[in-house]
């Protein structure tokens, strides 16, 4: 069987760090017999620059034809002067909608290798592995309606809407559910349900689904207290499940605790598992093409597409541990480097992955 992928590098360090996963691609391909075919397309400001529109039709045609989508970044300051319905991140945003993918995971793993890069003590996050589910098509970032307006005084009042239907929290939820039973059978779902009536109404649908899942263990946690954990005591949670804003603003806050933002990938899912994967660090443009960019993120999305998307379990498994090998080696990109460590650029980095894969 041949899967057909859609490569989108995007902006910034995103052609960079795409280059080294697609390496990693062409190893699984060639020396592992993964059937492939690749093809790319354009998003976000690149192509802004080439059609006028961050998410041109054709790639939408692409996605929609493809098994699963690789994406690298989006943005720049370059393209911040255009009005907010063509900048490069409408493209992304356009991209989920279109695709219908509604389920984020972002895991937070720390490697063993990397304990003493994080800002935290190494007894405090070692070991660290939880998986934060975050519901991608609704709430706040997508509400109606939503603006700016002028009061009758003349002042000017931004407005946005946070807006969830039950069916909508109901489906994310028992991803989050279905994750756990792989797991620590444990979700924590994240709220404001003591201010805000939307994520009362998200409580309420999680314990309901609960329900259906009487061997996990299911709590709450408000918003802010969440943020405060995540960085006191973070190995407490397993899955946790959230908002799309509150969601966005955890996972970023949980990337830290691994050492790097450059070390963490991500997956978006539609109801069939069908998904769009990249690494959750922006498009890096002061470093890009410097050769400075981890792609440690990118080649890690590319095991979580194997395993979500494309049913290779076994090839996951192997990008997994060739990454682990070249950290065992102290193979490190600026952004994990430390005293004693091997310093590597982007494409060496990529090259020592696809040897340690091509080795096994």
């Amino acid at each position: 069987m041949t899967n057909k992928i859609l490569i989108l590098p995007g902006d910034g360090i995103g052609p960079e760090i795409v280059a080294e996963a697609v390496k990693v691609l062409d190893c699984l391909r060639k020396d592992f017999g993964l059937g492939l075919e690749m093809e790319q397309g354009l998003v976000g400001g690149s192509a802004y620059d080439e059609t006028g529109h961050p998410l041109p039709d054709l790639t939408l045609e692409q996605a929609g034809a493809a098994d699963a989508v690789l994406l690298g970044a989006v943005g720049g300051p370059k393209w911040e002067f255009l009005d907010i319905s063509v900048r490069p991140e409408k493209g992304l945003l356009g991209l989920r909608a279109g695709m219908g993918l509604f389920a984020n995971l972002r895991p937070a793993i720390l490697y063993p290798q990397l304990a003493s890069a994080s800002t935290l003590r190494p007894e405090v996050v070692s070991g660290l592995d939880i998986m934060i589910v975050r519901e991608l098509t609704g709430g706040i970032y997508f509400g109606h309606p939503r603006g700016v307006r002028t009061l009758e005084n003349g002042e000017r009042e931004g407005y946005n809407t946070l807006v969830y239907r039950e069916s909508e929290i109901e489906r994310i939820s028992r991803v989050a559910f279905d994750i756990a039973a792989k797991r620590d059978q444990r979700v924590c779902s994240i709220d404001k349900a003591n201010v805000l009536e939307c994520t009362e109404l998200w409580r309420e649908v999680v314990s309901r689904v609960a329900t259906e899942y009487p061997q996990q263990t299911l709590s709450h946690m408000y918003v802010d207290n969440a943020a405060m954990q995540l960085v006191r005591a973070p190995k407490q949670f397993d899955v946790m499940v959230t908002t799309n804003m509150f969601g966005d603003i955890l996972s970023d806050c949980a990337a830290m605790l691994t050492g790097s933002i450059g070390m963490l990938p991500s997956a978006s899912l539609d109801e069939h598992g069908k998904g769009m994967y990249e690494p959750i660090h922006g498009s890096a443009p002061d470093i890009a093409g410097q050769g400075l960019a981890n792609p440690l993120a990118t080649i890690l999305s590319v095991s979580m597409m194997l395993r979500y998307s494309l049913d290779q379990e076994a090839m996951a498994v192997r990008v997994d541990s060739a990454v682990n090998r070249v950290l065992e080696q102290g193979l490190r990109t600026p952004d994990i480097w430390a005293e004693g460590d091997t310093r590597v650029g982007t494409a060496e980095m990529g090259d020592a992955v696809v040897a340690a894969l091509a080795d096994q």
